[in-house]
C-alpha cells in the first residue's frame, strides 16, 4: 500500500531543464563550447552535475574552475527566480493528493528551495526536501530515495517515485520502490519499452508505469 510519494525536482514538478541547461549553455559559449540548451537537456538530463561538468571539460579539453561554476549558478537563480514554472498539472494535481509527500533530487538543496519557493509549491512539502549532496549519493544510486523515505518514516515499498528521468527511475528500481515515469515529451518511449521488457522476463523485478501528463499520478495512485 502506498503511504507517500517522493517527487523528484527539475523536469518533474518545476519546468526547470531548459533554463539551467540554457544557463549552461550561455556560460559554455563564454568559453568557446558551442551546445545548445536542447543538447545538454538530450545528453544530461538527471545526471550528477559534477560528471556533467568532467565529461565536457574532457571532451574540449579544458577546465571549467570554481568561478565559472558560481557563475553558472548565479545565472540559474536569476532565470528561476524570472521565469520558472510548474509542470503542466502540477498545481492543479498536487492539492489532490491525500499523501505525505516529498522531493528527493540531485540538486543542491538551495537550488531545490528556490524552485519550491518560486513556483508557490513550498507548502505541499515543508522541509521534506532531500539532496543528494546531503547524503553525498546521486541517482542511479537509490540511497537518496530511501534516505527520503526514512526521513517520511516509511518503509521503500510504501513509496512511490515519480520522476522524468532515466537514472531517477533506476535509483527508484535499485530501492525496490514502484515509480511513475512522468514523460511528457515521449523522449524516453525506447527506454520504457524495454524495461517493460525486461520485467516481463523476468530480468528484474520492478513496477513502474509510464505517464505523459502529472495529473495521471492521481490515476496511478488509484489503482495500486
Amino acid at each position: 500500500m502506498i503511504k507517500g510519494i517522493i517527487f523528484d525536482c527539475d523536469g518533474t514538478l518545476v519546468d526547470s531543464e531548459d533554463l539551467f541547461n540554457h544557463a549552461l549553455s550561455i556560460k559554455l559559449a563564454e568559453r568557446g563550447v558551442e551546445v545548445t540548451a536542447e543538447q545538454l537537456v538530450v545528453r544530461f538530463r538527471g545526471t550528477k552535475f559534477a560528471n556533467v561538468i568532467a565529461a565536457i571539460e574532457q571532451e574540449h579539453s579544458l577546465k571549467l574552475d570554481d568561478v565559472f561554476i558560481a557563475e553558472y549558478r548565479s545565472l540559474v537563480e536569476t532565470f528561476f527566480k524570472d521565469e520558472l514554472r510548474p509542470c503542466d498539472g502540477v498545481i492543479e494535481t498536487l492539492p489532490k493528493i491525500d499523501l505525505p509527500m516529498s522531493v528527493a533530487s540531485n540538486g543542491p538543496l538551495a537550488k531545490m528551495k528556490i524552485a519550491m519557493e518560486v513556483t508557490g509549491l513550498s507548502g505541499f512539502f515543508n522541509d521534506r526536501l532531500f539532496s543528494a549532496y546531503e547524503v553525498n549519493s546521486w541517482k542511479p544510486d537509490p540511497a537518496l530515495f530511501l534516505h527520503a523515505a526514512r526521513a517520511m518514516k516509511l518503509s521503500a515499498d510504501e513509496c512511490l517515485v515519480v520522476e522524468d528521468s532515466v537514472v531517477g527511475i533506476e535509483a527508484a528500481i535499485s530501492a525496490n520502490m514502484p515509480a511513475v515515469l512522468y514523460d511528457p515529451n515521449g523522449s524516453h518511449a525506447a527506454y520504457y519499452f524495454d524495461l517493460t521488457r525486461r520485467i516481463k522476463n523476468g530480468c528484474i523485478k520492478a513496477h513502474v508505469i509510464k505517464v505523459s501528463h502529472f495529473s495521471e499520478v492521481v490515476d496511478v495512485l488509484a489503482k495500486l
